[in-house]
């Protein structure tokens, strides 16, 4: 989620759930954004049989519980940025939200409003940033570095891995494709299959202790690994 565009949601969404698929897990992604983005991407896929539903808010609680009893093992909820109400609904149904965040300041804004809908709803939650500048010789940029601190008081964890802004995501999405599936042994890739294995933990209760986050991470060198926003259906 995000309460702002152009954060990447759905560029964190559509490579989660084709991640949790490759990885073994029965993932399906619920487009409720009207722009239905998601579904652009998804939409001529192979397999698109059981890939992907459009759908709106009001119809997210029958939804989930359809993919549950269809076997589903997640579900993914690509939300709109607003209005708050369709937010709210796909955060109520969710056992974990992911915030989606770009590191500039009109976006650190529009997290600390998703943290707060997280919050008055009494669900788990986590801030993922997307679109970060690479480090330099090992030096997380300093955007990067004032992103994790005006999140460190932000009420929810910031998760370990912070995704990079890199051009295979655009070519990944121009052949509907996700980016482990253009380069396994990319950057991108171990960058995206980290944050679903650390989203994963959580949902399946395996990472319930306290959580390591991107603020604890700053002063390690960059090429160090760390350790994402979902339904578990």
């Amino acid at each position: 989620m995000s309460r702002k565009g152009g954060a990447g949601k759905t560029t964190v969404a559509v490579n989660l759930m084709l991640a949790a698929r490759a990885s073994g897990v029965k993932a399906v992604l619920a487009d409720a954004d009207p722009l239905r983005s998601a579904c652009e991407v998804l939409r001529d896929r192979d397999e698109v049989a059981g890939l992907f539903f459009e759908t709106s808010a009001s119809k997210l609680f029958a939804l989930t519980e359809a993919c549950r009893r269809s076997g589903a093992d997640l579900l993914i909820i690509d939300t709109p940025a607003a209005p708050e109400a369709d937010v709210a609904e796909a955060v109520k149904v969710a056992d974990l939200c992911l915030a989606v965040s770009r590191p500039s300041y009109l976006d650190l804004a529009a997290a600390v409003r998703s943290v707060a809908i997280i919050q008055r709803l009494g669900r788990e939650g986590m801030i993922v940033l997307n679109q970060c500048a690479t480090p330099r010789n090992g030096v997380e940029p300093p955007s990067v570095v004032k992103a994790f601190e005006a999140l460190r008081f932000a009420g929810l964890p910031v998760t370990p891995v912070a995704l990079r802004s890199r051009l295979i995501y655009q070519t990944a999405f121009a052949q509907m494709r996700s980016v482990l599936e253009i380069d396994q042994k990319g950057a991108a890739s171990a960058e995206v299959r980290r944050l679903f294995e650390h989203v994963w933990r959580v949902i399946t209760g395996e990472a319930r202790a306290p959580l390591r986050t991107a603020n604890d991470d700053l002063g390690r060198p960059a090429g160090r690994p760390g350790g994402l926003v979902l339904r578990n259906a």
